[in-house]
């Protein structure tokens, strides 16, 4: 079954990518209006334990045709987090630079700046990624106040995609079918449902719902994963939006 998942997961990464150019979140919105908080409510409301959490931003930097002009972008972004901890890998025919900022114990940041070398204009991205095992009062404010916003304009050339996503679990003692779960979850999230892949210890949704802006292919914004253990065992939950890009 994990490796059953892990097959979901890749694909679910493909479509991401294949949409990239079309996605286009931006940071402009209310901050309370971002994805991540609302997952966060309904696992809140829906008692589900969060186990992990990520905010995941990309950008295609078109504008950038060079590896120099990528290598100065780089410089620049150096010289906002100094304090960050930057290391750089090589292959025959791509360069990427991860930056990882100071241990917290709330989450983690990390930046990516990933191009190829060998071909001209370069082909270069950057990946902000923001993530944790826990959600409190901090990480709110993290997300709705200046934090995120400063992040966003500092990192960013143009308008990210965003996708946002978060893993819990239900007690174990909670014997519930899983198609009731993921119903209750769709009815939340005032979800309608696009396909889905059912078996008996595990299912994916794919929907619609109005809670979310971005979508993709068939106006699919929302990803729901449900895997159980079977009786006495835990029930993992995943939602994602566009798209899961957590691995359950």
């Amino acid at each position: 079954m994990k490796r059953k998942t892990k097959v979901l997961l890749i694909i679910s990464v493909m479509i991401m990518v294949g949409w990239m150019a079309v996605l286009g979140s931006s940071m402009t919105r209310a901050a309370d209006d971002l994805d991540l908080l609302k997952i966060a409510g309904v696992f809140q409301t829906e008692d589900i334990l969060l186990e992990e959490w990520s905010f995941y931003a990309r950008e295609h930097l078109v504008d950038l045709n060079t590896e120099k002009e990528v290598q100065e972008y780089v410089k620049e972004l150096q010289q906002k987090f100094p304090g960050w901890n930057w290391s750089t890998s090589k292959t025959s025919d791509k360069w990427e630079v991860t930056a990882v900022s100071p241990t917290s114990k709330h989450h983690t940041e990390m930046l990516q700046i990933m191009a190829t070398h060998t071909i001209q204009p370069v082909n270069a991205y950057i990946v902000y990624r923001v993530s944790g095992n826990e959600w409190n009062k901090e990480m709110e404010s993290f997300f709705t106040n200046d934090p995120l916003e400063n992040r966003i304009s500092d990192i960013f050339r143009g308008n990210p995609t965003i996708f946002s996503g978060m893993k819990g679990s239900i007690s174990d003692k909670m014997d519930i079918a899983i198609p009731t779960i993921a119903n209750d979850l769709l009815e939340v999230f005032d979800g309608k449902e696009i396909e889905a892949l059912k078996e008996d210890t595990f299912m994916s949704v794919s929907a619609n719902s109005p809670m979310f802006s971005d979508s993709i292919a068939q106006d699919m914004n929302l990803q729901i994963g449900i895997r159980s253990e079977g009786l006495g065992g835990k029930t993992t939950i995943v939602v994602g939006t566009p798209i899961i890009t957590i691995e359950y």
